[in-house]
């Protein structure tokens, strides 16, 4: 019986195994056959999902989605704080000509064509690196050249200290003049790292730093030249330059131009640095753009698609320097030999008369003309709010328009017999219209340009705007001392016939993302 039991419970045992197997094969099949009836039901929808696979893995973006995208942030305060800062060193070393001319033209015994040519000599340097400093920027990296700019134009400052003759003196100004066309490369920068949207407010609102410049070194003439010499001021007027050197390490290089160098993953950093420091990502997927060769080359300039563009910016540059170093200058002068038709003069000004049969000035600023300065650098900025509406409103083209128009106006009232009151006020919104002009077209030449010409196209505008600079001095400082309304109608005919000529400007960049290729 229990051998039978035993049997059985084999027997049992062995047909469950047999079922188990049975139920696991049937399980198997099914599952084959469920395989087989999926793989024949999702061909039609399998090619649209491999497809949006595909899709996220192949998004691409460009440095300008990029910088939208990202928008405005903590890098953009520090960007405007630290780039804006390079108008402090470039307005204290051109702000410097006007209050240094009355000390060395008593020193050496200078005549009046010898004080222009000390400003003339500064912007011989400036145009001939201009461009070279352009082509560097486009071929080699814009932070290079800034950098080396701040490097080369504190240490020619300092040399310039020492000169022990007039020779020396302008020779070591035209050094520091090379260095400050590296400084001015700054503008592109600063320019290729903001939002469209955002150009035409931060950009004008970089004047408050041209006008912080123009103030310290007024204020360091003021308080230095009387007790230390000029000497001394112009040593303690590259302490700016000294700060910014150190700052600079915070500036990253360009990432449009790393692009446009095929420098994708140095540019694909830069912009995640910027992206975390403004809490923001980037956009899906990888930075794409093509490796562009021909970089810093003139032809792009003068090809078919920018050829009127850069002769008509070639003259609002020349006209725009010429203006703005003009009325600088001619305040300078006006003040410094009492040229100004001025009603009931006070005691001082009046002493000044008695000197204008010599031919050396020697006579220094006084402490009202310091103060007559620095109420005429306040209109730097005085209507930059109004220069903010008007880019956004009107557009680039007819905003120089206007500013033109208005600014050769106001060279012309400059001549009318009024109190010292009203001569600074006039002298105020000259001021205040020539620095929104310069602003301006900076402004559209950077937004003009593709990245592979950007930097050369500033280079060979600011070298035309030097040619202004040089003419300026032989006409505020030399034929003013001839006659006054001689001295202010080339200013005025210049600015009447750009304001014409800007009309034929063919681009409208108001709102225009900025191009990498022409």
């Amino acid at each position: 019986w229990r051998a039978r039991n035993i049997s059985a419970g084999v027997t049992e045992r062995k047909d469950s195994a047999f079922r188990m197997t049975d139920c696991i094969g049937t399980q198997l099949v099914s599952a084959f056959h469920l395989q087989e009836v999926e793989l024949q039901e999702k061909p039609a929808d399998n090619p649209q999902g491999n497809r949006s696979k595909n899709n996220n893995a192949e998004e691409k973006f460009t440095v300008e989605q990029a910088v939208e995208t990202i928008g405005f942030g903590r890098f953009h305060i520090l960007l405007f704080v630290i780039m804006g800062s390079a108008n402090i060193v470039e307005a204290m070393e051109i702000m410097l000509l006007a209050v240094v001319s009355p000390e060395i033209r008593c020193e050496w015994r200078l005549e009046d064509w010898q004080v222009a040519l000390v400003s003339t000599m500064v912007f011989v340097g400036f145009m001939v690196c201009g461009v070279l400093t352009g082509y560097i920027a486009d071929r080699y990296g814009r932070w290079k050249v800034v950098f080396g700019g701040y490097v080369w134009s504190s240490y020619f400052s300092l040399l310039t200290s020492f000169a022990p003759t007039y020779g020396w003196f302008i020779f070591l100004r035209s050094m520091v003049g090379c260095g400050v066309a590296g400084v001015s490369q700054g503008f592109v920068l600063k320019t290729e790292f903001i939002p469209a949207k955002y150009r035409a407010y931060l950009l004008p609102l970089g004047t408050i730093f041209w006008m912080t410049g123009s103030m310290l070194i007024i204020l360091l003439g003021m308080l230095v030249v009387p007790t230390m010499g000029w000497r001394w001021m112009i040593r303690l007027s590259i302490t700016p330059s000294i700060i910014l050197i150190f700052l600079f390490k915070f500036i990253p290089e360009s990432a449009r131009y790393n692009v446009s160098a095929g420098k994708v993953d140095a540019a694909v950093k830069t912009l995640q640095w910027i992206a975390k420091m403004n809490r923001a990502s980037l956009p899906p997927g990888r930075l794409v753009e093509p490796a562009l060769k021909e970089r810093g080359s003139w032809r792009i300039l003068l090809s078919s698609s920018f050829r009127r563009t850069s002769l008509l910016l070639w003259y609002s540059w020349f006209v725009a320097s010429f203006a703005y170093y003009g009325s600088v200058l001619s305040s300078s002068e006006l003040l410094e030999k009492n040229l100004l038709c001025v009603m009931n003069a006070d005691e001082e000004h009046q002493v000044k008369h008695r000197h204008e049969s010599g031919r050396c000035y020697c006579i220094p600023f006084g402490k009202s003309d310091y103060q007559t300065l620095l109420i005429s650098s306040l209109g730097e900025v005085a209507l930059v709010p109004l220069n903010i509406v008007l880019l956004n409103v009107f557009g680039r083209k007819k905003t120089l328009v206007v500013l033109q128009l208005l600014t050769a106006v106001l060279f012309m009232m400059v001549n009318i017999c009024t109190t010292m009151f009203g001569f600074t006020v006039l002298l105020f919104l000259l001021r205040s219209l020539v620095s929104m002009n310069f602003n301006v077209v900076y402004i559209y030449t950077a937004e003009v340009y593709p990245t592979v010409a950007r930097s050369l196209g500033m280079g060979f505008c600011t070298s035309f705007s030097r040619i202004g600079g040089m003419i300026a001095p032989f006409i505020a400082q030399v034929l003013m001392s001839q006659s006054v309304i001689q001295a202010l109608t080339p200013f005025a005919v210049a600015c009447v016939i750009c304001a014409l000529g800007n009309f034929l400007l063919p681009i409208e960049t108001r709102g225009r993302a900025l191009l990498q290729n022409s």
